[in-house]
């Protein structure tokens, strides 16, 4: 979805859609939006999860139509209405809605953790909450919500099969990511492939705090030999970070990956533009172990080259 923001990659900044469902305010990141569509009827598809509207066919692609109003328990949707009509981890998905109030473009920074003021439903399928001017806009967990529907949609496990029985190593291995859940199993993902020395950070600020301390110390070759980061992280986004690695002399050399649900073409350019050296989507884990090994492979070649 193109908007009339210019927005400058590594700025800590992005742009949410604002959309409404019973008179509450929720957002969803620019990037993940193909289009917004008006609402046109679906085709059921028997036996699906509550939330699933159907199928339907606006051009020449299938897109499954979730219903967001039954996801945060509000009951069903009416005909009528939005779609929203999104493209992550290689999905195309509309999500029902009432309506759109506009783009905002926003700090990272400004982004704080739900809390008491939202209901237990939308507090588990959040990211955040903004505050925009007289209201409170709840970023919503796109990710969690399809995974929740549709758990195959999530990490790819079964590609660690080859990886099994490798010998353990201590390299040193950064991770920035915001969801407990993926934080959570793409550690024991490179633990089960054999990178067992993994620092987690919930989002960029934290992981940055670190590699500096020991750039700092001296101690980056020691503590940090690759950075995995998502893109989407409260107080400092992957695209921050990366930027911010890759302009300091004491850590340029840090091979960097950005695993991301919102790996497309036009965050691949700003990606590569930050000095990013890998990027790929986040179902792809086992992708992912090959591009660890290939890049501290490489990495180590070239210290030894140079010592």
């Amino acid at each position: 979805m193109k908007t009339n923001i210019l927005m400058e990659s590594g700025t800590n900044e992005f742009e949410i859609l604002e959309f409404m469902i019973d008179e509450r305010c929720y957002g969803i990141n620019v990037a993940k939006i193909k289009e917004i569509i008006t609402y046109q009827a679906v085709t059921p598809v028997p036996n699906a999860h509550p939330s699933i509207e159907g199928i339907f066919m606006p051009r020449d692609t299938m897109i499954t139509a979730i219903d967001l109003r039954n996801c945060l328990q509000r009951g069903a949707s009416e005909p009528g209405g939005l779609f929203i009509v999104t493209n992550f981890n290689k999905l195309d998905i509309a999500f029902h809605v009432d309506s759109v109030t506009g783009i905002h473009r926003i700090s990272w920074a400004d982004i704080i953790k739900p809390n008491v003021t939202i209901s237990t439903v939308e507090k588990s399928v959040s990211t955040g909450i903004i505050k925009l001017e007289d209201r409170l806009i709840i970023i919503l967990d796109f990710e969690k919500i399809v995974s929740d529907i549709n758990p195959n949609t999530g990490l790819n496990m079964d590609q660690l099969t080859q990886f099994d029985q490798r010998p353990r190593n201590e390299i040193p291995i950064v991770l920035a990511e915001d969801s407990q859940l993926l934080n959570k199993l793409i550690v024991e993902s490179l633990h089960k492939s054999g990178y067992s020395n993994v620092r987690h950070f919930e989002n960029g600020k934290l992981a940055y705090d670190f590699i500096f301390q020991c750039a700092d110390d001296g101690t980056v070759a020691q503590n940090v030999r690759c950075l995995i980061t998502d893109i989407e992280m409260p107080i400092m986004d992957g695209h921050r970070l990366t930027k911010l690695v890759k302009t300091d002399d004491r850590t340029k050399h840090i091979p960097v990956v950005i695993f991301s649900s919102l790996v497309n073409e036009e965050m691949r350019r700003k990606g590569e533009a930050l000095g990013a050296d890998r990027q790929m989507s986040k179902p792809e884990i086992g992708q992912l172990v090959s591009t660890i090994d290939e890049l501290v492979n490489s990495n180590q070649n070239k210290i030894a080259a140079n010592a």
